[in-house]
């Protein structure tokens, strides 16, 4: 496959980053971390990559918050 190729694949991988990125920094401005918040490997391989962003796992604690954070900022 040729540069040009992978160039729309390239794209999508960098806008899952940065999703992934914005999220990090809206979830620290709340005081959340999710520790393993990255992108799911699988969803980038093959030809025609689907990035997703992977939340990852935590405790029901901060599972909590989160969803008291969301509860917060829904109008």
């Amino acid at each position: 496959m040729g540069m040009a190729e992978r160039s729309p694949a390239a794209g999508r991988i960098r806008d899952a980053e940065q999703a992934r990125d914005e999220l990090r920094a809206a979830l620290k401005d709340e005081g959340i971390t999710l520790p393993s918040l990255g992108l799911d490997i699988v969803s980038l391989a093959g030809d025609f990559p689907r990035p997703l962003v992977d939340l990852g796992r935590c405790t029901p604690d901060l599972a909590r918050r989160i969803a008291a954070s969301l509860r917060k900022a829904a109008p």
